[in-house]
C-alpha cells in the first residue's frame, strides 16, 4: 500500500509571524488542497530578545571582509564573544532579579546578538524594560511550504549550459556545502548517493549522514523530551534536497510511471546539511529553532542556506529577517521562500520578506504524470493525488455541474440523484477538494473532474484532512480544456487506468499560489527572482512509495526556493571569491524578462512585486559583469498631494578581472512619477565598487498605486543586468 503524508501546506514556503500581527491578514493557504488552513503564526509562551551591541556578523572588528567568513579562532573574535557572552549573563542576573519565572533556552551571538526564553507568564512589556535589551518578540511559528529527454525544470534555468562553463555537472558546486533547513533527508535515497566523493568530516548525528550529506541535526526547543532525531519522517526536505543536489543523472520513476530523462538536482556536486527542524511529526518550527539551524550552519561552514518555509512578517523589525540579513553580510547566501499566500500584493511572508535574502517566487514546469481522459474524440491528461483513482477503464457519461450558466465550484450539497451514474465535471476554488468531491458523491456521481481555476497544467490534488474523505475517483483537468468540456455535456467519457508521463510545454505559468510584495512599512520588492515551483519533480524519502527510490512531483514557493540555493552552490563554486551579495546580485539582475506569463497564461507578467527581476538564467548568473547592492531600488511610499522627491545610492561593482564602462539607462513611469540617474555612464577597474544616485520624482497628483520602471546597465551596448525601481503612491 502507497502511503501519501498530507500536511497543512504541501505547497512549500515557511513565513515569519510577527509579535504583531495585522489584523484580517489572510491565512496560509495551500494550493494543492484549496483548503484555507488557519494556522498560529507566534507562540505566546516563548520570545526571542534582542540584546544590545551588534553580533559577529555585523560588529566592525570581526565582521569578515567580503567573501571571506568570520575567523572564530582569532584572538579579536574570542574577546568580543565573551564580551556578548558576559552581556546575556548580565541579562540573566536582571532576569533572576526582575523576572524570575523567566527561562533562557537558546543563545545566539553570529546572527543576532539574542537570546531566546521561555516566558512562563512573563509580559513582553517587562522583558523589554531590561537595560540590556534591544527588542523582544515573540517566536513565530514557520510551516514548510508545500510538489523529452533531458529535465524540464533544468532547462529552464539554463542550467546544463551553466554546467559547461564550470566544467561539467561533476564540477557544478563541487565543495560548496548547502544547509537545508526542513524536515529532515533521507541519505538512503539514490539522490544523496556518496559513491565517488571524497570522505569528509561528518557532524552531528552520522547515522543519518554520508559524505554527500555531511550534517545531521535536530533542532526543537518545544519537544525536547521527546528525543528527536535528524531522521527524515515527512517528505518535504528530501525533495527540498534533491532540488539542490541531487546526484546527476539519477534514474527515476513516479507511481510506477517511468521518467525518460534523469533526475539531476542544480548543484549536483555540491554537499548538504541537514538541519531538521520539523523533526517526527512536528509541523511548525519556533524561530528559535530556526535561529539555532542558521548559527549551526554558519558555525559548521555551509556557504548556502536553504529556508523553504515561512510565517507572518512584522515588518522591518522582524528579527528573523534581520538575522538572515546579518549572516548575508558575514557570507553566508539565504535562499527564501517568499510564500503560498497569493495572489495578492502584501502577501510576501518573514523571513522571505529579510531585505538580504534571496527570496523565491513560484512559476510553472510543463510536465507531470497524468491519465488520459477521453471525450467528445478529443483525449485530455488529468492529475491524481490523495484521492481514489480506477482500477480499470471507467466509461461514463460527462455529467456537467452549473451554476446558472458557470461551472459551478460544488462548494455546497448538490440535488439527489443529479449525478447518478455520471462522472461530474466541477470547477477549482472556494472550497477543498474533498468537499467538491464528497458532494458530486452524495449526488451520485462515479468520479469527479475538477477544472483548474489557473493556466498551466493540472496538480495533484490533496485531501483537506476531514474526516469520512470521498472514496469515488478524482482528478484534475487543466484550465484550457474547461470550454471543450463543458460543451461535451451528457457524452460518453472515459478515464484510463494507465498512467503517463505528459510533457506539455506550459512553462513559466506564475502560479497564482505565489506570495507578492512590496513588504509591509518600507514597501521594498519581493520576491527577488523566479523559479520553477509547480510540477517540480524531486526525491522523496522511501516510506512513501511502494517501490523505493521515491520520487513526486510537488508545488510551491518551498519547490522554487532550492533552485535559488541550488544556483547559489554553482555560482559560489565558479567565483568563491565572490561576497554572499554579489552572489545574490549575479542571479537577481541577470534573470530572463518577458518570459514569465500571468496566472491564466496569458500575457507577460510584469508587475515587479509579482515577479522581481524575472525568472533566473544560471547560465547568466555565473557569467555575471557587474554586481549590485540592493538588488533592486525601492522609495517606499509618497503621499499623492505631496509632490515629494527622493534619491538613493545603489553600488555596482565590477565583477571582471579588467576594467569597464557600464551605461546606465532608466525609464520614466508616465503616470506622474519620474525616474533618473545621477550619470548615465559608469567606468570601474577590475574589482572596485562605485554608488549611482538614482532619484524618484512624484508630481502633486500623481496617480495613486504602484509605479515603477528598468533600471538597465549595459556594456557596448548589450544589456548585462537589471533591476527593479519601485514606489508606490498613497
Amino acid at each position: 500500500m502507497r502511503h501519501r503524508l498530507v500536511v497543512p501546506a504541501v505547497l512549500a514556503a515557511l513565513v515569519l509571524s510577527a509579535a504583531t500581527v495585522l489584523a484580517g491578514a489572510p491565512p496560509a493557504r495551500s494550493p494543492s488542497s484549496d483548503s484555507a488552513v488557519v494556522r498560529a503564526t507566534v507562540d505566546t509562551s516563548s520570545a526571542i530578545v534582542q540584546l544590545k551591541g551588534d553580533p559577529l556578523s555585523t560588529y566592525a572588528k570581526t565582521r569578515p571582509p567580503a567573501g571571506k567568513k568570520i575567523d572564530f579562532s582569532s584572538n579579536t573574535v574570542k574577546a568580543y564573544r565573551a564580551q556578548l557572552n558576559q552581556l546575556r549573563n548580565d541579562f540573566k542576573k536582571w532576569l533572576q532579579a526582575n523576572a524570575p519565572k523567566v527561562r533562557v533556552t537558546g543563545q545566539f551571538d553570529i546572527s543576532l546578538n539574542a537570546v531566546s526564553v521561555a516566558l512562563n507568564g512573563t509580559s513582553l512589556d517587562l522583558i523589554r524594560s531590561a537595560p540590556q535589551v534591544q527588542a523582544a518578540q515573540y517566536e513565530g511559528l514557520y510551516y514548510p511550504t508545500g510538489d523529452p529527454t533531458v529535465d524540464p525544470d533544468l532547462t529552464l534555468i539554463d542550467a546544463f549550459n551553466a554546467w559547461d562553463t564550470v566544467g561539467g555537472p561533476a564540477d557544478a558546486g563541487a565543495g560548496v556545502k548547502v544547509a537545508v533547513i526542513d524536515t529532515g533527508i533521507d541519505t538512503t535515497h539514490p539522490c544523496f548517493s556518496d559513491a565517488g566523493y571524497q570522505a569528509q568530516n561528518r557532524l552531528g548525528d552520522t547515522r543519518f549522514t554520508n559524505n554527500k550529506v555531511i550534517v545531521a541535526k535536530v533542532f526543537n526547543m518545544k519537544t525536547p523530551s521527546r528525543h528527536y532525531t535528524p531522521e527524515a519522517i515527512q517528505d518535504h526536505g528530501t525533495h527540498v534536497a534533491g532540488t539542490i543536489a541531487c546526484d546527476f543523472d539519477t534514474p527515476a520513476s513516479v507511481d510506477g510511471v517511468s521518467i525518460p530523462h534523469g533526475i539531476s538536482g542544480v548543484a549536483p556536486a555540491a554537499l548538504l546539511g541537514n538541519y531538521n527542524v520539523f523533526p517526527g511529526d512536528v509541523l511548525n518550527a519556533h524561530s528559535e529553532d530556526i535561529l539555532n539551524a542558521l548559527e549551526a550552519a554558519y558555525g559548521d561552514g555551509m556557504d548556502v542556506a536553504n529556508l523553504s518555509l515561512g510565517g507572518n512578517a512584522s515588518g522591518i523589525q522582524d528579527l528573523l529577517s534581520m538575522a538572515i540579513n546579518d549572516l548575508d553580510q558575514a557570507g553566508m547566501v539565504v535562499a527564501v521562500a517568499a510564500g503560498n499566500s497569493g495572489p495578492g500584493h502584501y502577501t510576501v511572508e518573514s523571513p522571505g520578506s529579510a531585505a538580504r535574502a534571496l527570496t523565491a517566487g513560484a512559476a510553472t514546469v510543463g510536465h507531470f504524470i497524468a491519465t488520459p481522459l477521453s471525450v467528445g474524440g478529443e483525449t485530455y491528461p488529468v492529475s491524481s493525488g490523495s484521492f481514489a483513482t480506477v482500477s480499470a477503464d471507467l466509461t461514463a457519461p460527462l455529467g456537467v455541474v452549473l451554476d446558472g450558466s458557470s461551472l459551478s465550484l460544488a462548494c455546497s450539497a448538490l440535488p439527489a440523484g443529479s449525478l447518478s451514474g455520471k462522472i461530474a465535471l466541477v470547477y477549482r476554488g472556494t472550497c477543498s477538494f474533498s468537499t467538491k468531491i464528497r458532494y458530486a458523491q452524495g449526488a451520485g456521481a462515479v468520479a469527479v473532474i475538477v477544472v483548474n481555476n489557473s493556466g498551466g497544467d493540472p496538480v495533484a490534488m490533496a485531501s483537506d484532512g476531514t474526516p469520512n474523505q470521498p472514496t469515488i475517483p478524482a482528478y484534475m483537468v487543466g484550465l484550457s480544456a474547461k470550454g471543450a468540456l463543458v460543451a461535451d455535456d451528457g457524452l460518453p467519457a472515459t478515464i484510463s487506468a494507465t498512467s503517463q508521463y505528459f510533457v506539455s510545454g506550459n512553462n513559466d505559468i506564475m502560479a497564482s499560489f505565489s506570495s507578492e510584495g512590496p513588504t509591509d512599512v518600507d514597501f521594498r520588492v519581493k520576491p527577488d527572482v523566479v523559479a520553477p515551483g509547480v510540477n517540480v519533480l524531486s526525491s522523496i524519502p522511501h516510506q512513501f512509495c511502494d517501490a523505493p527510490p521515491c520520487f513526486a512531483f510537488f508545488q510551491g514557493t518551498s519547490m522554487a526556493t532550492p533552485h535559488l540555493a541550488g544556483s547559489a552552490a554553482v555560482v559560489i563554486g565558479a567565483h568563491p571569491d565572490w561576497s554572499a551579495a554579489e552572489v545574490r546580485s549575479a542571479i537577481v539582475n541577470t534573470a530572463d524578462q518577458g518570459v514569465l506569463k500571468k496566472f491564466d497564461g496569458s500575457n507577460p507578467a510584469s508587475d515587479v512585486n509579482l515577479i522581481g527581476a524575472g525568472r533566473e538564467n544560471l547560465l547568466s548568473a555565473v557569467n555575471a559583469s557587474v554586481a549590485l547592492d540592493p538588488v533592486s531600488v525601492s522609495f517606499g511610499s509618497v503621499p499623492s498631494g505631496a509632490g515629494q522627491a527622493r534619491s538613493f545610492n545603489l553600488t555596482l561593482t565590477n565583477l571582471t578581472g579588467s576594467g569597464q564602462t557600464f551605461g546606465l539607462g532608466l525609464g520614466d513611469d508616465g503616470a506622474g512619477v519620474t525616474f533618473s540617474l545621477g550619470t548615465s555612464s559608469l567606468t570601474l577597474a577590475a574589482g572596485e565598487s562605485a554608488s549611482v544616485e538614482v532619484t524618484m520624482a512624484a508630481a502633486k497628483g500623481a496617480a495613486q498605486g504602484d509605479h515603477q520602471a528598468k533600471l538597465a546597465i549595459s556594456v557596448g551596448g548589450a544589456e548585462v543586468a537589471h533591476a527593479a525601481v519601485y514606489v508606490f503612491v498613497k
